[in-house]
């Protein structure tokens, strides 16, 4: 789905539903409150209301609250007077003015002090905006505004963190971001998207753009990203970078972190419904590959990197296990243990290596 200038890629139906709701709201002047886990894409969301919108050919502001003191936060919302504060030589608008007519995006709400959540309040039910060091008004503004945060909006109003009338003049129509783990389908069409874009950003349009291998594809569905498309993006300009060009892009070239998040811990409407657009076959074999991934990690954990202990605990011979190992392209390297991709020409380790205890490279815990 998209606008003329803003892009916005899935197919996933939370993340669809998100982006319909978006779609209804822009042409409309009324504020949006926006949830999501930090990197879900909450500020793109806001773009596509107001690029979708009457105030498209107006500004687009946006403030970080959490990102600025007090003091600094308050001057760059509603400008300041000469003389107002040390360092304050001219008068200078702040970004309710310069957005007068569009759009400001006030993201990580909750971290605004509460002195500052009263004069914006006055702003939002009048328009009437005071700069600092200023006793009278400085100008009447018309802004749309949008306002978004990663937290719990509802525990900060009971804890007293933000105002509750405020919260709820914000709070017209709320939309959530839903996380990358909730939308793995959408996965291979972000990746490629972002491979096409940082490609031609860094290597330009005469190299022959690398292509996604169906394991690197696997990899990344398998990933948990804690980072949602945020994280993603990071890794595929990483990749855009480092991989030569035309390359199949294999899973070592990813440097996932992290191990793929367990199926119990998937979201089971999301998990559930992209197992069903897939054929009886094709979805048993993604179900079986990712759990025997999962519990390959965890055995050989528990066996501290012994193989025959490992075997013995799954109750199968070492050869079995190995050739499982390998399937999986989990590979012991001399100093990491059975840690990463296995390259292809490589033979499986000899029996002695193979009860030298090992070491998993370390997992995040969530």
């Amino acid at each position: 789905m998209h606008s003329d200038k803003i892009t916005l890629l899935g197919t996933a139906p939370v993340f669809r539903q998100a982006i319909e709701l978006a779609r209804k709201v822009a042409p409309t002047d009324a504020s949006v409150f926006i949830t999501g886990d930090s990197g879900s894409g909450k500020e793109m969301i806001a773009q596509y209301i107001h690029h979708n919108s009457r105030r498209s050919s107006r500004p687009f502001m946006a403030v970080n609250c959490a990102a600025l003191p007090e003091g600094l936060l308050e001057s760059e919302m509603f400008g300041h007077r000469k003389g107002a504060f040390t360092g304050a030589v001219r008068d200078k608008p702040g970004l309710l003015e310069a957005a007068n007519g569009g759009t400001l995006f006030l993201d990580e709400l909750i971290e605004m002090s509460k002195p500052i959540q009263a004069k914006l309040l006055r702003v939002i039910q009048d328009g009437v905006v005071r700069r600092v060091g200023s006793e009278t008004t400085d100008a009447v503004v018309n802004v749309r505004f949008i306002a978004a945060t990663n937290g719990d909006a509802e525990a900060a109003v009971k804890a007293g963190d933000l105002r509750e009338d405020l919260y709820y003049r914000l709070r017209v129509v709320p939309i959530h971001a839903p996380p990358l783990r909730e939308r793995p389908e959408d996965i291979p069409l972000l990746a490629e998207h972002f491979l096409s874009t940082y490609w031609i950003r860094h290597r330009g349009k005469g190299a022959p753009v690398p292509k996604l291998s169906d394991k690197a594809l696997r990899a990344l569905g398998a990933c948990p990203w804690r980072g949602n498309v945020r994280e993603l993006q990071n890794v595929i300009e990483r990749v855009a970078v480092v991989v030569e060009p035309g390359a199949p892009i294999r899973p070592e070239d990813l440097q996932l972190a992290g191990e793929p998040e367990p199926l119990c811990a998937a979201n089971p409407a999301s998990l559930i419904s992209t197992l069903l657009e897939e054929s009886y076959h094709v979805a048993r074999e993604r179900v079986i590959a990712q759990f025997e991934r999962q519990y390959l990690t965890w055995l050989v954990n528990r066996a501290a990197g012994n193989m025959s202990k490992a075997a013995r605990i799954a109750g199968v011979d070492r050869t079995t296990l190995y050739r499982m190992m390998e399937r999986h392209e989990l590979q012991r390297s001399p100093t990491a243990g059975w840690a990463v991709e296995r390259e292809a020409e490589e033979g499986p380790p000899d029996a002695a290596a193979a009860d030298q205890p090992t070491e998993l490279p370390h997992v995040e815990e969530a």
